[in-house]
């Protein structure tokens, strides 16, 4: 999709800024261990608990919690070990662009084992359970049917449709279960009911975890170069970069990806596919189509005006909330998250003019 800042200004397109290579922060190897976290003065916040003095595991309490606002370094005697805290700290602030002091590996080892056993019953009762809680609104909005009760619904259901995708997500992942035509199945049902082709989402979902983060080759909203801006038309750019268009955007790049990239999630020869996941795409497809030819009857049977209100404007929420949370996966607010090409980790999100927090495109 394309890039976007929310701010408090809206959402605009990024502004100019030159990529340069953020290395690593050098330090003379006999001022290392001279280095000690020193914290700032703090925040104050309160933290419910489950219990606290005087109560029983029933009970809430509230903890008072401090939290650093900033974290800085200062140059005393330590003998602790906090070398490993030097890596991804620049001037006394945290460097996203920086190698983390661990390897994935470390985070898969502290993983408890049982968390990797997949359980297909209790993925399925999970389906179960939010297919029974997404008829159960519609059933209610419908017998009440009053302008109360419909934007409760709204939210709602707008919500369980994002629920849903969720669950079709994991099948994609293939962490729904061990069984790869379980995984399908349940993936093309869910992904179908809310207009999302199954295997050509999770295809190009696929492509974006292995290119997290690359400015040419990852498929969430990755910034945009200043050539492809310029080459929009008035109307792209108003749909893409104005509130609330933006908020809509996952349809329209299901069916035609990002300024700049070619093919569609629907086309079996789309340069996002390799021959031998034709199949798979067409099949999606016509899942999808079949979905369409549904809504399309019940609109027919029921009137259109009883479908927006029970499909249309649920399916528009869910879509907000899609775009919305991938967004903040892959964007900072204050503090940018980098982006680079090639090999070395080239960051793209260097100071903007004035820290302004809706500038931040890169020159092509």
């Amino acid at each position: 999709m394309a890039s976007w800042v929310v701010s408090e200004c809206s959402l605009r397109p990024f502004t100019a800024v030159k990529i340069h290579h953020k290395p690593r922060p050098s330090l003379p190897s006999n001022t290392i261990n001279a280095f000690k976290f020193k914290p700032l003065p703090c925040s104050s916040f309160k933290v419910p608990t489950l219990w606290s003095k005087g109560r029983n595991l029933g009970g809430l309490g509230l903890l008072n919690v401090s939290a650093p606002l900033k974290v800085t370094i200062t140059s005393e005697e330590d003998k602790g070990k906090e070398e490993s805290a030097i890596d991804g700290v620049n001037n006394g602030e945290f460097d996203p662009g920086a190698a983390p002091p661990f390897k994935l590996s470390d985070i898969k080892a502290a993983i408890p084992k049982h968390c990797w056993v997949k359980d297909p019953w209790r993925s399925m009762s999970y389906v179960v359970r939010d297919v029974v809680v997404v008829f159960g609104l519609a059933a209610v909005a419908a017998y009440f049917n009053n302008w109360f009760v419909w934007p409760l619904y709204w939210i709602a259901q707008g919500t369980m449709f994002w629920a849903l995708f969720v669950l079709g997500h994991d099948c994609g992942h293939g962490s729904f279960s061990n069984n790869p035509a379980l995984n399908s199945v349940a993936g093309h049902l869910l992904h179908s009911s809310i207009l999302v082709p199954y295997h050509g989402w999770r295809i190009s979902h696929r492509t974006h975890h292995q290119n997290h983060g690359h400015v040419e080759n990852d498929e969430s909203w990755h910034p945009l170069s200043e050539k492809i801006y310029k080459s929009l038309d008035n109307a792209t750019r108003l749909l893409r970069f104005t509130l609330p268009f933006p908020m809509l955007a996952y349809p329209i790049y299901l069916w035609s990806r990002s300024p700049g990239k070619k093919g569609s999630h629907f086309h079996p020869d789309s340069d996002l596919f390799v021959p031998n996941e034709r199949k798979d795409i067409i099949t999606s497809t016509a899942c999808w189509t079949a979905m369409v030819g549904l809504l399309a009857y019940l609109s027919f049977t029921m009137g259109p005006m009883p479908l927006l209100k029970l499909y249309g404007i649920p399916y528009a929420i869910f879509v907000m909330w899609l775009d919305l949370v991938t967004y903040l996966h892959h964007h900072g607010h204050d503090e940018k998250l980098p982006w680079y090409r090639g090999k070395v980790q080239d960051n793209v999100y260097a100071s903007s003019p004035r820290n302004h927090p809706c500038y931040v495109w890169y020159n092509n």
